[in-house]
């Protein structure tokens, strides 16, 4: 196939680009997609997105990725996974879908630079740890500031650490934590855990946790890593700072579904619903990774859906063509 994406790219006109298959996103899903679409011959494309390799990108350090008995870099891992796809063909492009057409077929998808016709997509968007988007924040992610106790919790072992946040993810990581940390301080900004009873039982239980009711992080402090957190009482309005190793955020997540809520069905958090095997309710269309796993959310069942979705957009492409050639006949 021959691909090029220099051709002229204008405000009123843009590239036209045939594709087999497209994949959305370059996170652990987006890029197993591309590896078995690729080795399929299908000369996949993958756009990156705003970020290749998503939100494992951001992370330091990942220890329970089959495969490396001593760890692995998130940036190292992406980068592995992103040239495996391209030694067997796959084509990663720097560039974001903004809107979508999946009424017509071939599906049309339009970027920044150019407009995609494909036969088959896959969406595998990914989801954002929602923020508390205070001073600090952006600045100490990755040197102390933390979305998941599964892939960061290790690297506190004896120290003390906050967790923000008061649902159930933020219950469950925080017991998760009591593992390696010292101690755990929960920030909550109500006077009640939303979490399940049970569990709000479990932490009350634990002798390594403390509770800060009606209380809100506004502000995390350090130098080469996170020092303090400045920490505002909600009912009197008075602040304090308590010292402290490592800031975990677990207040929520937004799956990156926005472009397809008028074609496919979301749940009230934004997820996709009512996908079977990776397969949604429009022929040819594919969803793997976070953007429809709510659950889970690890590198290794990400990739496991990529897998998937890409082995159903082949079948799909090899019954099509089963068809075109009986119809002819």
């Amino acid at each position: 196939m021959e691909f090029k994406l220099n051709n002229i790219s204008t405000e009123h006109s843009k590239a036209e680009i045939k594709v087999k298959i497209l994949i959305l996103g370059s996170g652990p899903a987006g890029l197993t997609a591309a590896l078995y679409a690729a080795r399929a011959n299908l000369e996949p494309v993958v756009l990156t997105g705003m970020e290749l390799g998503g939100q494992v990108s951001l992370t330091s350090s990942i220890e329970n990725y089959p495969g490396f008995p001593n760890g692995i870099g998130g940036q190292e891992l992406v980068e592995l996974f992103q040239k495996q796809a391209e030694n067997f063909g796959a084509h990663i492009e720097y560039d974001t879908a903004i809107e979508v057409n999946l009424y017509q077929q071939p599906f049309r998808i339009q970027t920044y630079n150019s407009i995609y016709l494909a036969d088959t997509l896959v969406i595998a968007t990914g989801a954002q740890a929602t923020h508390l988007n205070v001073p600090g924040e952006r600045e100490f992610t990755g040197r102390g500031v933390s979305y998941c106790a599964t892939c960061d919790g290790w690297f506190f072992k004896e120290k003390d650490v906050v967790v923000i946040g008061g649902g159930d993810t933020a219950l469950e990581e925080s017991l998760f934590l009591t593992r390696y940390a010292k101690s755990v301080t929960i920030v909550h900004r109500r006077e009640n855990f939303r979490g399940g009873i049970i569990l709000q039982q479990r932490v009350m239980d634990n002798p390594k946790i403390k509770i800060l009711w009606n209380s809100a992080v506004t502000e995390i402090i350090g130098d080469s890593g996170v020092k303090k957190v400045k920490i505002k009482n909600l009912l009197s309005n008075l602040s304090d700072e308590l010292p402290i190793d490592g800031v975990f955020i677990f207040i929520g997540h937004k799956p990156n579904t926005q472009l397809f809520e008028k074609y496919l069905d979301l749940d009230e958090r934004g997820y996709f619903t009512n996908v079977s095997l990776n397969t949604t309710k429009i022929p040819g269309v594919f969803v793997a990774g976070e953007a429809g796993d709510p659950d889970f959310r690890q590198v290794v069942t990400s990739a496991g859906m990529g897998a998937s979705a890409a082995m159903q957009a082949i079948r799909f492409l090899q019954e099509t063509e089963e068809k075109q050639v009986e119809q002819v006949r």
